[in-house]
This record gives C-alpha cells, structure tokens and sequence, in this order.
C-alpha cells in the first residue's frame, strides 16, 4: 500500500526562534507557526481561524531560521509529520510536529525595503534596475531582446 508524508505551510512565525544544540552538535530550532483560515460567514462576515503548529528544523537550516526569522515573519515550510510521544507524571501523552525538509522566505525582508536578505537569506548588495531602453555600457556586451535581464543576485540558489 502506498503512503505519503508531505506537508507545505505558509505562516508567520509566533516568536524569534531559539537555536540550540544536540550533544552530537547539531543545530536545531523549534518554531510555532501560525497558518490562518480565512473564510466567510453566510451572513457575509470575514472570520479567521488561526492554527498554530510546531516546526521542528535541523542543521544549516536551523541556524539560518535562527539568524534571519523573527516574530511575525512570514516564511514556507515543506516537511513531513511526526508524532512525538512521551510520559508526564505517568500519563502517555503525544503531540503530532512538522520535521522541516525545506524552508523557504517569503515576502520582503524585516525592516522593509527590497535590499538583502531575501529568498534564501543570501543577502547582498542589489543593483538597481536596468532601463531596457537606455543604450548598453561599452564595458557590457549588448543583451539580445530574447533573454531575461537576470544578474547573479537575482537567481534564487
């Protein structure tokens, strides 16, 4: 029988996260995440339904949410469920987690502004954009019509 583990979220995150290590070394975070459901009434009222999950990211990741997600940052998160279960106080108790694969920034950086730090969290001096119509540089060659306009800043990996 076949299965599948896949889970995608768009949310904000509910606090800056918290980086820390495992004894082996290994970078982790734990993220709460919030992922809104937005729908109508019938009598016509928008409402919200707030849904707050726990993200659990690993390695290079987790040290790259540590530095660049904060409160209320919106960010995409790609993983896979995973029930976590332990005992308190001699009851069983168990709660259901997303173990990060991917993640993903989404919209402008904190602080505004279309400067670094976006996509990836590679950062890096942007140029401003070029005029299509303003005659080319003698130290650039001519672009054909056919091509994007695509510096290295601007390919996302």
């Amino acid at each position: 029988m076949a299965s599948l583990n896949k889970v995608l979220l768009i949310g904000n995150v509910t606090q800056d996260p918290e980086l820390r290590y495992t004894p082996k070394g290994m970078a982790v975070v734990d993220l709460r995440l919030a992922v809104n459901h937005t729908y109508r009434t019938e009598s016509g009222e928008t409402k919200e339904d707030p849904c707050f999950v726990t993200v659990t990211i690993w390695g290079k990741q987790a040290e790259t949410a540590e530095k660049y997600l904060k409160k209320g940052r919106p960010v995409f998160i790609e993983g896979r469920l995973k029930q976590d279960t332990w005992e308190k106080n001699g009851e069983k108790r168990s709660m259901i987690k997303v173990v990060c694969e991917r993640m993903q920034f989404v919209g402008p950086p904190p602080g505004g502004g279309s400067g670094g730090g976006g996509g990836s969290g590679g950062g890096g001096a942007r140029r401003p954009p070029v005029d299509p119509e303003a005659p080319a540089s003698a130290d650039e060659p001519p672009k054909s019509s056919g091509e994007p306009d695509l510096e290295n800043d601007d390919i996302p990996f």
